[in-house]
Parts: C-alpha cells; sequence; structure tokens
C-alpha cells in the first residue's frame, strides 16, 4: 500500500479458505513468511437482490483487538468498502459516485430530524473551520435552502433543492454553489467543478440506538467529462470534508 506521505507499506494475505459466492478466509500480515497479524472470516448472502457482507477479524488476544479497533476507527478503516462500493457502482452501473457510510449511536429518528432541522444543520454541516448561516429556504420536497459559509476570511454560497423527503428513511436533494445572490456559479476554488450534482442521504436501523447512514453524491447525465475527472479527483477531499461536517454531528449527538 502507497500511504499519502509516500511510505510504502508491505501487505501479505495468504487464503485459507475459499468458497465461491459464499465464504472466504485468510490470513494478513505484513510480510510473507512473517506471523499474521490478524485472520479474516467472510461470509456473503443474497438479501433482496443485494449482497449482505460479513466480516469478522480475529486477533492473538483482546488486548490487540481493542488496540486494532481503535486504529481502524482513526484511520477511517470504514472508507475501504465506500470505496469498494464506488467501484461496483462505476463498473456494474456506470454511474460516478461518492460514498461514504458511517454509524452513530443514536436512535433513527433522532438522527434524521439532525439533518431536517435548520438550526441543527448550521451546527453540524459546515467543515472544521467554517461557519454556515442559512439565508432562506426550508427543508421541504420542492423548496431549497441558500446558504453561506465561510472561515473569517472569505465566503462562498450554495444551495440544496429537496427532491425526496421520508421520515426516517432517505433525503434526497440537488447541489449546486451560486454568487451571493442565488445565481448558479462556480466555486471560487474549484473552476472545472460539476454545475450540479446530486447527494441522497439513507438511514437504517443498526440496533438499540445505533444508525447507520449511507451518503451517496452523484454525477448528473449532463456532466461534462473534465467535470467529471474533477469529481472524481476530489472524492479524497470529499471524504475529508464529510468526515469533518460528521465530527461536529457526533458532537451534536
Amino acid at each position: 500500500m502507497h500511504a499519502p506521505d509516500g511510505q510504502n507499506i508491505p501487505n501479505a494475505t495468504t487464503f485459507i479458505k475459499i468458497i465461491p459466492m459464499k465464504e472466504l478466509i485468510y490470513d494478513h500480515g505484513g510480510k510473507i513468511g512473517e506471523k499474521p497479524l490478524f485472520r479474516v472470516h467472510i461470509h456473503l448472502n443474497e438479501v433482496n437482490n443485494q449482497t449482505e457482507m460479513k466480516m469478522k477479524m480475529t486477533f492473538e488476544s483482546p488486548e490487540i483487538a481493542k488496540r486494532m479497533a481503535v486504529f481502524i476507527k482513526d484511520a477511517n478503516g470504514n472508507s475501504t468498502w465506500d470505496r469498494l462500493g464506488e467501484y461496483l457502482c462505476d463498473t456494474y452501473q456506470h454511474r460516478k459516485i461518492f460514498r461514504l457510510d458511517r454509524v452513530f449511536e443514536a436512535d433513527i429518528g433522532k438522527l434524521y430530524q439532525l439533518f431536517v432541522d435548520k438550526e441543527a444543520v448550521e451546527k453540524w454541516q459546515p467543515p472544521i473551520g467554517f461557519f454556515m448561516k442559512i439565508r432562506s429556504g426550508s427543508v421541504a420536497v420542492g423548496d431549497h435552502i441558500f446558504y453561506e459559509m465561510g472561515n473569517g476570511d472569505f465566503s462562498l454560497f450554495g444551495r440544496s433543492t429537496y427532491l425526496v423527503i421520508k421520515k426516517s428513511e432517505c433525503i434526497e436533494f440537488l447541489q449546486e454553489f451560486c454568487d451571493e445572490y442565488g445565481n448558479i456559479a462556480k466555486h471560487p476554488g474549484a473552476p472545472i467543478w460539476p454545475k450540479q450534482w446530486k447527494t441522497s442521504v439513507n438511514f437504517y436501523s443498526e440496533g438499540e440506538k445505533l444508525t447507520r447512514i449511507s451518503l451517496i453524491s452523484e454525477l448528473l447525465p449532463e456532466t461534462k467529462d473534465d467535470e467529471c475527472d474533477a469529481f472524481i479527483n476530489e472524492r479524497v477531499g470529499m471524504m475529508n470534508g464529510w468526515n469533518g461536517s460528521l465530527d461536529r454531528l457526533e458532537n451534536l449527538i
């Protein structure tokens, strides 16, 4: 693996068991010939024409498992599955998307409310170091919110137009950057960015007081090739930006 800082990290995977479409067992370590760090057990099931994947990682001791759990969370290890989701959409559905899944310690109704309450959105949605002020509109199907974001040195403006709102299920909206008067404009730091794109947020109960959101941003059919390239190249930036916002949401909860 090649880290952003240029570091090369060796990885070795030794497969123990393979049952096509059903099960995988493999040992994972740093280098071939060295003792593996952990064993992975994956089960695949078809559920409602979709694929459910259950993965278990086994370590030598509970202490190592706890340390690895903290490391995986800090390293945003779940982003691996978001990247897999993007690859599957691109390969089999020919859709260019950005995907981010995240689990919160909150019941589904409470989490949903923080996405539709304007005062709450102002508190958690701006990236770290920015403020957000909703100037007009409401979170309702057919309506939009027009907002300002800034950090004290400069401001940018945007609009979210709501297409679908199903309580505790999903929210779908179009996004675009604007000038201070609400006219469609380019992001000041990204002149080749798409004029408009669609974002959906789906809510899933993961058990008592645990809710997972699946956030997907995707390009519209009329998007130009250079805008598509700019969107794809900025996936890491979108991941960092949205995770910063969702960190705020977690603190608000």
